[in-house]
């Protein structure tokens, strides 16, 4: 029995849930042990790179007041007995073990995971009843929390105006539940919730990239620069004296839009695009390259001897081309010479390879140039056993 989704099939918890509507989940995943202590976590959020957030409903500057890491140690020291909120982003690539817990959630699509959130609470802590814009899994870890949800459509006018954050100013709960650990929460787009911690505890939100019209116009644009693509301009023979100078008339914006919409555009540089688009690091934690790397000799002996992971930092994908397969990793395309598409799904789909696993794969010399590239760019690594 699948009890992740609480006995749905992955295909079906998609055709009736996904993007659509709540799903409560108890005792999604037996027994959670949770991967990292409130005590780590905090070390976390008082490290440069990590992106953290302390919000304060009460005892701050001002209501619901939000203070951006990194954070002292002593800070914490500082805060109230309840009502505040720790929350650190991209949890999953400073902790392995916690990375791991993303291949129960191997039905969606690579490129749609963004990150696992993980917040601290103290009692009766929450960051207010909000919207998201994006599919987010809540898994309750230490600590009850109660989760509330509404019906109610939210616009700009139903949030509190002055605050940094998006909160409703009112909110009418349809539903209520206590998480307990191992519970989960599945919500999809623009329902509006509110979780308040029942005692000190912690959350998981595995949340998912949902990238609007804007990134996908910015991206396109300077990667349409970067190829040099020929462009048409606006042309206007047989221009007519307008009535007025100062006016721009329909039939310009006609062909303005018909300009726009007529990118001279082919498919196969569109999807090179959004595979280069969709693996970007969104963050400053990239994967790094090894200061001394290895040769080819010493990768054929790590793939055989050793545990090979793919880089909590890194993003793999893959795209199908009507003669080869690329892969993409980390906003790089690597092209697989023909015959070599299988090893694309290999790389891309798992992410973790047992000691000789990938060893038939690098008979080619093309496979084991490629792994050799990712390791040496610190895309793949391995812990020694």
């Amino acid at each position: 029995m699948n009890t992740l989704l609480g006995g749905l099939s992955r295909k079906r918890f998609l055709a009736e849930y996904w993007q659509q509507r709540p799903l409560l989940i108890r005792g999604a995943i037996p027994g959670f042990v949770n991967p990292i202590s409130p005590e780590e976590l905090a070390g976390l959020a008082c490290e440069a790179e990590t992106e953290c957030r302390l919000v304060l409903e009460q005892d701050g500057a001002t209501p619901w007041e939000v203070r951006h890491g990194p954070f002292a140690e002593a800070e914490f020291g500082t805060l109230p007995n309840s009502h505040w909120t720790l929350l650190v982003q991209e949890v999953d690539r400073h902790v392995p073990s916690l990375a791991s817990l993303l291949d129960q959630f191997a039905f969606i699509p690579n490129w749609r995971l963004d990150d696992i959130m993980v917040s601290y609470a103290a009692d009766q802590g929450s960051v207010g009843p909000h919207v998201d814009e994006y599919d987010v899994f809540l898994i309750q870890g230490a600590g009850r929390r109660r989760w509330q949800i509404s019906d109610q459509r939210v616009t700009g006018a139903d949030l509190i105006p002055g605050l940094s954050m998006r909160i409703m100013r009112e909110f009418k709960p349809t539903e209520t539940w206590v998480l307990e650990p191992g519970d989960m929460l599945y919500l999809p787009p623009k329902v509006p919730h509110h979780g308040v911690a029942q005692e000190p505890c912690m959350t998981y939100s595995i949340g998912f990239r949902a990238p609007d019209q804007l990134n996908l116009w910015d991206s396109l644009s300077a990667y349409l620069q970067e190829h040099h693509l020929p462009v048409t301009r606006y042309v206007d023979p047989q221009l007519q004296p307008p009535d007025n100078p100062g006016q721009i008339p329909p039939r310009v914006l006609a062909k303005i839009s018909q300009l726009l919409r007529t990118l001279p555009l082919a498919d196969h540089m569109l999807a090179d695009w959004f595979g280069r688009f969709s693996t970007e690091s969104r963050s400053e934690l990239v994967s790094l390259p090894l200061d001394e790397p290895y040769d080819a000799g010493e990768v054929v002996h790590l793939a055989a001897t050793q545990t090979l992971y793919r880089s909590e930092t890194s993003r793999f994908a893959y795209i199908e081309f009507s003669d080869h397969t690329v892969l993409y990793v980390d906003g790089e395309a690597y092209r697989l010479a023909a015959g070599l598409g299988y090893l694309a799904p290999k790389l891309a789909g798992q992410r973790r390879y047992a000691p000789g696993e990938l060893t038939p794969l690098l008979k080619r010399k093309e496979c084991l140039a490629l792994l050799t590239q990712l390791i040496n760019a610190g895309c793949v690594y391995c812990h020694y056993e």
